[in-house]
Order: structure tokens, then sequence, then C-alpha cells
């Protein structure tokens, strides 16, 4: 139990423990990519038996808000590294609150049960919205302003929306059947998505901005970047968003017997194990450590355990050929240097250091770039848009996801949103909110007693060789509806009242008393007049919803 001293409760030194009801922010939610209320939504399904919600009801409930901000939980729940975890504050006690397992349990239950998305307005607003690029920036930005009832079109160039989930994500972590799924709810609302539109082939962006009233740029970052090493031009090298993209689209690629991949993010880790998959011997050419790799680390933690052959602080030299045919890699040992202005240390390579590794394939992902072909009269600046913060360009025009910089999938969905948000305010001559007041509450002022010490849940997951010899199924499960309601109950609710009645119990001056309407985070109302100043209810409280005034 927390002990009550002036230090920790009251801040101002004062001889005082009169309590008050402040809520907090939840570092869960301040880590969500895609802007989720996690606390809320886990909320409403922890806390139903005190709300007087069934089941299925607080399910429908949570699942909405989590599509307020974000339409794809289902496919988050694969695919997103997770950064909420990082910052939960149950990690210093027994460890994280598993979320990402509870999000992919909600949206695969949604999916089943058929839910629909939410209209914020069903009156159609006159403007009509363009949108190039059916991933996931473009397609939250559409799903955002078609519930506010605009009319949006969405063009996109590939035989199906999804961008990068689609066609770079590998099928045994994305089911294309899931993406599907929370596609067509957005298309479900009247969002015309057009695929197999070419820009400037089909149809020119002067076009679009002469038909739309307003037009997002969500084309991504699918162009790949070369090596620039001699031997890359010819067969035998591959983009690692063009394999990817091609396995997705059922094509057999021939590898060979020994794949080389290069690069460390996330891109170079699905390939590898595409690859792998294929029966292939796989090793990844990397040229810092293990501790810089850019890509998700588990995901490399599985490519190692699936027979993937890390060569660490090595860069490529020269891909070496015999008539005109891929046999190896010619590769240089590096060392780090201090780090640059970028904050990363900087390989340099170590002379005397070069060594051949034997390969029929090699596969290039060091890093993607926006393909600004045919986009006329869209500035960027050294390949990269600039943008304001909601992502506007200029007065018609706004942009978000990869086109701004690489970042993963939750952050893409943000930029969507905050576009609309914005969109939306200048067309309805709205203003937008001001930032979060709301100070972040540490795990000091949670009181981890109050719950049993219980690890967090752990899905099934295939053994190596079940993943390997079944290539393009998902090798983990959805956790089972016992697991995800014993770990929502593993909440702690940081930071804003979860209905426990421990202030209500321990108080005797009777300061508390229960809402005739509660709900999440609104149980108790506070009258400090027979207040007596003990402290114990600040004590006690295991959330730290109540602290010193």
């Amino acid at each position: 139990m927390r002990q009550l001293t002036y230090d920790s409760l009251a801040p101002t030194g004062l001889p005082t423990y009169k309590p008050g009801q402040a809520e907090k922010g939840a570092p869960c939610e301040a880590g969500c990519a895609s802007g989720s209320d996690i606390r809320k939504w886990i909320g409403l399904i922890a806390q139903r038996d005190r709300t007087g919600l069934e089941k299925n009801q607080a399910y429908t409930e949570a699942w909405r808000t989590i599509t307020e901000a974000n339409p794809f939980p289902s496919v988050l729940g694969r695919i997103c590294p997770h950064p909420c975890e990082v910052g939960c504050n149950r990690s210093e006690h027994d460890g994280s609150v598993a979320i990402n397992a509870l999000e992919r349990f909600l949206g695969d239950w949604a999916i089943q049960e058929g839910l629909a998305l939410v209209v914020l307005d069903d009156e159609p607003q006159p403007e009509s919205i363009g949108v190039i690029g059916a991933g996931p920036s473009g397609l939250s930005f559409a799903y955002q302003m078609a519930r506010r009832g605009y009319s949006v079109t969405v063009y996109e160039r590939q035989s199906e929306a999804g961008g990068m989930l689609r066609y770079g994500v590998p099928d045994y972590r994305l089911p294309p059947s899931v993406l599907t799924a929370e596609i067509d709810r957005i298309s479900q609302l009247g969002v015309d998505i057009h695929t197999n539109v070419s820009i400037g082939a089909d149809i020119s962006v002067e076009e679009l901005r002469t038909e739309h009233d307003i037009l997002y740029l969500g084309i991504g970052a699918q162009q790949a970047r070369m090596l620039g090493i001699p031997g890359e031009d010819g067969p035998g090298v591959h983009a690692g968003t063009d394999y990817l993209r091609r396995v997705n689209e059922g094509e057999r690629v021939d590898v060979g017997a020994n794949v080389i991949v290069v690069g460390g993010g996330n891109t170079a880790i699905d390939a590898a194990r595409v690859a792998r998959r294929t029966g292939a011997h796989v090793t990844l050419v990397y040229r810092r450590t293990r501790a810089e790799m850019p890509a998700i680390a588990a995901e490399v933690d599985e490519a190692l355990a699936e027979g993937v052959h890390l060569e660490l602080l090595t860069a490529p030299v020269e891909i070496r050929r015999t008539d005109g045919t891929v046999n190896g890699l010619l590769a240089q040992r590096t060392r780090l240097t201090d780090p640059g202005p970028d904050g990363r240390r900087r390989p340099e390579p170590q002379p005397g250091s070069s060594f051949e590794i034997a390969a029929d394939t090699v596969l290039t992902a060091v890093s993607q770039q926006p393909d600004w072909t045919a986009m006329d009269g869209v500035s960027v600046h050294e390949g990269w848009l600039v943008s304001s913060d909601a992502g506007q360009i200029d007065g018609s025009t706004w942009a978000g996801g990869d086109v701004q910089g690489l970042d993963i999938a939750g952050s893409a969905i943000t930029h969507g949103r905050r576009a609309a948000a914005s969109v939306h305010a200048k067309l309805r001559g709205q203003a937008l909110p001001g930032p979060d007041p709301r100070s972040l509450i540490g795990a000091d002022r949670i009181n981890f007693e109050f719950k049993e010490q219980r690890a967090p849940v752990k899905a099934a997951h295939l053994t190596v060789d079940e993943a390997l010899a079944a290539p393009f199924s998902d090798p983990t499960s959805t956790i089972t509806e016992a697991e995800f309601l014993a770990e929502i109950g593993r909440c702690f609710s940081c930071g804003l009242c979860m209905g426990c009645q421990q202030c209500w119990m321990y108080c005797t001056a009777m300061c508390f008393a229960e809402m005739l309407d509660p709900k999440p985070g609104k149980y108790y109302s506070l009258s400090l007049d027979a207040c007596e100043k003990c402290g114990k209810c600040i004590e006690v409280c295991p959330c730290g919803y109540l602290e010193v005034v």
C-alpha cells in the first residue's frame, strides 16, 4: 500500500490532505499511434457491471470508441508494434496490459457481428472530396469525411484498396479477408473507391482539383530506394516492396535456394520471413547492430526463430554475377562512429574486412520514398511533402501518411483523422480543439496492490515447424473470450475513477455519494463540507484519480 507523505501528496508542503477529483492523461493513450482512447474502451468492458451494460453492449460501445479514431482495429490488432504497451504503468509491476491482443479480439468480434461504422452527421455537406491513394492514411481521411456527411471519392492505382496494408504486409501477418472486411465498412458509408486509376495516365491532379473542392494526397512511399552498388541492375535483384507485392498478388516468385535481404526495417524482416517460407536459406545484411534495427523487435525475434540468419555491422559492396546470373554478394564489415545530427550512430567500413555471401537472389529493403511522377503542382522538399501539423499544403490540399516521412500504419491513420478534422473545421467555420491540458499519470501514483499480480495474456502461437509448414497461415491466434475478459480486468484505469468503491467505503465523514447515473469515470460525487482531511481516500484510490487539493 502506498504511504501518505507530504512530498507525495501535498506538493505545496502544506499540512493538509484535502482530496480533489482530477482526471489525468493515461500513458497508454498518449502512446497510441492511432489515437484511440484506450482507457475508455477498456473501461466500458471492465466496468460494465457498475454501469449496467450487457456484455455485448459493452463490446459494441468499446468498438465504437476505438473506431472513432481508427476504423481498422482488427488490422492494427495484428500489425501494430503497440507503443501504447510501452507506456502502460503496469509494465513496472507485472507486465503491460496486452492492449494489442485486446484490440485484435474486439476487432475480430465486430467483423463476426457485422457491426457498421457510426455516422456523425446525417445531413449531406455540399463539398466534394477527392482522395489519391487507398492506403491507411487515405482511407482514414475518407472515413472521417464520409461520417461527417461529405461525398468522398478515392482514386487508387492498384486493383484493390489497402495500399501497403494490402501489398506490403505478408498475408500470414494480415489475412486479406480481415483487411477487406474493414475496408468494406468504409465503402458502406458511401465512400466511392475507384481502383486501377493511374494519376497522370487516366486523370491528372489538375483535373481532380477541378472536380473536387478538397484534395487529399495519401499516395504513400512505395517506391523503393536501391543500393547504388555494382551488379544490382538485372535479374535476381528485387526491391523488397515489389517482392512482397508480387507474392501478395498470388505470384510465385522463384528466389532460389539462397536469398540475401539488405536492410533492417519492417519491410526487410517481412521479405526475409516470406522468402524463408519458400524453403530458402535467408541471410539478412544490416550495416548497424541489432539495437539500431528499426524493425519491430518481436518480428526480428520470430525471424531468427524461423531460421533467418543476421549479418550485422555488414554493408553490401557489390552484387556478384556469372553470365548475368546472381551468385553472391560482396560485403564489408562496418563499425559505428559517434551519433550524427539525427542521433543515429553512422556506420563506416572497416578496411580489409570484405567477404562474400552466396546468393541466388538479393532483396533490397533499405528505404522507400514517394513516387511524385505525374503529381504536377505538388511542391516537395528533398522528396517529401511539407505541411502544417494538420496536413494542410495549400488552401484546398491536405496530405498525410508516408508522403511526409516513413512511419507505421497507426500514424498514417492519425494523419488522415487530423486532416479530416482540419478540413471540416475550415469548411464549416469552426475552431479546432486545443491541446490536451491533462498531465500524464505515472506508475508512482498507482496502487498496484489493489489487484492480484498476474502476467499479461500470451496468445497461442504455432511452433516454428508448424509456421513454416503453413507459410500463409497466421502463426498467432486471436485470444479467447475468457482470456480477453481476464486481461481487460488487469487495467487500472490510470488517472480516472473505475468505481472500485474504496473512497466511499473508507470515508468516515461520508464525503462521497454514489451517482444515480454512473458511467466510466463518473461514479461518485465529492462534497468536502464534512471532510476531516485524513487523506485515507487518496491513499486507497488505486488509479490515482484522487489527489491533494
